[in-house]
């Protein structure tokens, strides 16, 4: 019975500074027993009852989710997450079993996916490194190393090069500053011109400069400064980041301003390039809705429904089908 507590090992610390919008809350009269039951009537039934899967597990927490796991193991001496296995398959097979990990457990499977094996998934590896939190950061590098036993920075140093690993590097590291309330008006205009002067001021670019600001400096004050960056520069931050550099370090570059500018937003735009794109590039919808539902998916509805004029749970219906349609409208909950 291993597997239990190899997956559910730790529930999530869940330090996050910024205030959570989750659309997945705890159940009310939550009853692990009653659940559990459900779960293994739902797997012996002869075809799978899929949709009793999907609404038990889409609408509870991880720690519920967890404690249904133990009382299953306690009802069937079977591990919970292997059963899930055997009876499900595909993208909801994916979606399922991401929702047994824990918020961080998850984007260290993330991380570890991406890096593992013959050639790097950059895409992936860029998304949760620049877009997660400080807190996020720590905590998925606590769960990395409980999780597969390796040192998160190592792996991510073995798996790239150049500066666009400085600059993963330098996420990891987590050095960033904590928000103040004390608005530093000399420093930010400092940042800015500091980072025109490593930029577009010069022939080539200083990019050591820029990834020192925007891996350390909080968020808050870097969104000042990218506004007072306007006032010495002909291009804003992210113009300024499509002139100077290229390739992957770019794609980071980009993905962290945008995230510091407005997160949620950044995921709506993803989620709907991907499931608008020639075949809907379910891996990034799937990874984005799972990561995001204990965290803020219900502020990136609301930017999606803001900067495409129809909802989330709309384009899903539309692009996506059968059982995977419906888990992924279980987590995004109800229209607004």
């Amino acid at each position: 019975m291993a597997m239990v507590s190899e997956f559910l090992g730790q529930l999530s610390l869940n330090v996050a500074h910024e205030p959570l919008h989750p659309t997945v809350v705890p159940a009310r009269d939550f009853d692990p027993d009653r659940d559990a039951a459900r779960i293994e009537t739902a797997i012996k039934t002869k075809g799978v009852d899929e949709q009793t899967i999907i609404d038990v597990l889409t609408k509870r927490t991880y720690s519920q989710r967890r404690e249904i796991a133990f009382a299953y193991e306690k009802r069937t001496k079977k591990d919970m997450i292997t059963a899930l296995k055997a009876a499900l398959s595909g993208s909801l097979e994916t979606v399922i079993l991401g929702l047994m990990k824990s918020t961080s457990q998850y984007d260290a499977s993330l991380i570890r996916g991406s890096i593992k094996g013959l050639g790097t998934d950059e895409e992936t590896l860029i998304e949760v490194l620049c877009s997660r939190s400080k807190d996020e950061l720590v905590e998925i590098k606590e769960v990395y190393k409980e999780l597969f036993k390796k040192d998160l920075a190592k792996d991510v140093a073995g798996d790239t090069s150049g500066n666009f690993a400085k600059l993963l590097l330098a996420l990891v590291e987590t050095k960033r500053d904590d928000p103040s309330a004390v608005v530093d008006y000399e420093k930010i205009d400092a940042d800015a011109r500091a980072l025109y002067d490593a930029g577009v001021k010069i022939k080539g670019t200083d990019v050591n400069t820029w990834i020192s600001i925007m891996s350390q400096r909080s968020v808050p004050h870097l969104r000042k400064v990218f506004d007072k960056y306007k006032s010495y520069s002909p291009y804003d931050m992210q113009e300024s980041i499509m002139k100077e550099v290229k390739g992957d370090l770019q794609k980071s570059f980009l993905v962290l301003v945008q995230c510091f500018e407005n997160k949620p937003l950044y995921f709506a735009n993803k989620l709907n390039e991907a499931m608008k794109s020639k075949g809907a590039k379910e891996k990034v919808v799937t990874r984005i809705i799972v990561s995001r539902c204990e965290v803020d998916l219900k502020k990136i509805c609301s930017e999606y429904k803001d900067a495409f004029g129809q909802s989330l749970q709309q384009t899903i219906t539309e692009h996506t089908k059968g059982d995977y349609q419906k888990a992924l409208l279980g987590l995004c909950g109800p229209e607004q």
